[in-house]
């Protein structure tokens, strides 16, 4: 038997994101002790600054936060329904509309830091969740019974099982030795919040414009999230305008749908690189969040994915919480299968509908329009555009 006295916890998390947080909360409530080693400092992570992302939650998303006890934390201001997506291709109108069929709304919209604000309060009012800040992982070791990681000041911590919740450029799980397959689409995106004199309703506006393209993503108080997707070499370019040059920019893109628009926040840039890992699980090792499948960085994609693996984890933990200690293999197997079976097809299916339809040579600009059209008539073609670009535009869709 392991000498359990020289764990530091049940589970070591390396990050302190989104993801990790609704992991070590998830574990507390299994009645597992979690320990998650973060670089940032305490302030930081306690009060984040407003990044420009706003993230689309579905109702399976949702219920995992009702049960983390984030959902409470956070204010009416904060959340906004998202009732409809609306798809346009070229100068043309709309093409495809997505209601909310027999859950209304599609699903909801949070800002990003807000998320985050209120998962490091939930995490932390939690007796079995030990926090670490402004601590560095350098090394990871694994034998039979226990996996070691040291810290950069020499320190180490030890516990049966080392789960990385460190980002899509996760150097946790390089440690472990574990590739990945990234998809760098060399495009940026480049985000604003937009006041406007027409109310939004809820709408999501996905508008795949000639070079680039613009989703309108509804929210409170008559605003929307301008969120721009064009190459990486003209970021710059959008980054420099002023206030009202942006507005005109996210006007004229969007056909004037929400009527006169004018900024009504700062801009924020962030690289468009897809990431898949080729594992997600080894030796008393685990990957959660963007580290396991990083989606678009803007939109809700990984974290609705990020909350479905940490509770597939949990669970299983749960289950083989005695054996633990002894072994964590069974249940890693069962969260690596069932993770994967979830998100390999979307994360292919949501890269294919983002190639096609940011690609401008001649053939693609002709099948757009063509693929639009034809899901608008065909019932077989309609859903499965409908599950891929909501996906994309709202993370709404999966199964529960």
């Amino acid at each position: 038997m392991p000498d359990t006295h020289r764990f530091d916890a049940d589970v070591l998390i390396v990050g302190a994101g989104p993801a990790g947080l609704a992991l070590a909360a998830a574990l507390a409530d299994a009645g597992l002790h979690a320990l998650v080693l973060e670089r940032q400092p305490r302030d930081t992570l306690a009060a984040p600054a407003e990044d420009g992302r706003e993230i689309a939650l579905t109702h399976r998303a949702r219920g995992i936060l009702q049960r983390l006890g984030w959902w409470e934390r956070l204010t009416a201001e904060d959340i906004a329904p998202l009732n409809e997506a609306r798809v346009a291709d070229g100068d043309a109108p709309a093409r495809l509309r997505f209601g909310p069929g027999v859950q209304a709304p599609l699903g909801w919209l949070v800002p990003n830091h807000r998320l985050r604000a209120v998962g490091w309060a939930a995490a932390g009012a939690r007796p079995r969740v030990t926090i670490e800040t402004g601590v560095a992982v350098t090394a990871l070791a694994r034998d039979a019974t226990a996996a070691t990681l040291t810290l950069a000041d020499g320190q180490t911590r030890r516990a049966p099982l080392v789960v990385a919740a460190d980002s899509r450029f996760s150097a946790v799980r390089r440690l472990a030795g574990i590739g990945a397959s990234m998809r760098d689409f060399g495009r940026s995106v480049v985000v604003g919040r937009v006041a406007h004199e027409a109310p939004n309703r809820g709408i999501a506006w996905e508008c795949f414009r000639h070079g680039h393209t613009l989703a309108l993503l509804p929210m409170n108080g008559g605003c929307s999230s301008a969120v721009v997707t064009l190459p990486s070499e003209l970021a710059p370019d959008w980054l420099a305008l002023d206030d009202d040059s942006f507005a005109a920019r996210v006007h004229a893109a969007s056909g004037g749908v929400l009527g006169g628009l004018h900024a009504a926040g700062p801009r924020h840039h962030y690289p468009l690189v897809g990431v898949y890992a080729q594992r997600f699980a080894g030796p008393r090792f685990a990957l959660v969040g963007d580290a396991a499948v990083g989606m678009h960085p803007v939109t809700a994609h990984g974290f609705n994915f990020g909350l479905y693996g940490v509770e597939v984890l949990a669970r299983e933990l749960q289950r083989r919480r005695r054996a633990l200690d002894l072994n964590p293999a069974p249940a890693l197997a069962a969260y690596e299968a069932e993770h994967r079976r979830l998100t390999w097809p979307i994360y292919q299916g949501t890269n294919a509908v983002v190639s096609l339809f940011t690609d401008e040579r001649p053939l693609a600009r002709v099948l757009r329009p063509a693929v639009l059209a034809l899901a608008g008539q065909a019932p077989g073609l309609r859903r499965l555009v409908r599950g891929v670009i909501t996906r994309q535009l709202t993370g709404s869709g999966l199964p529960a």
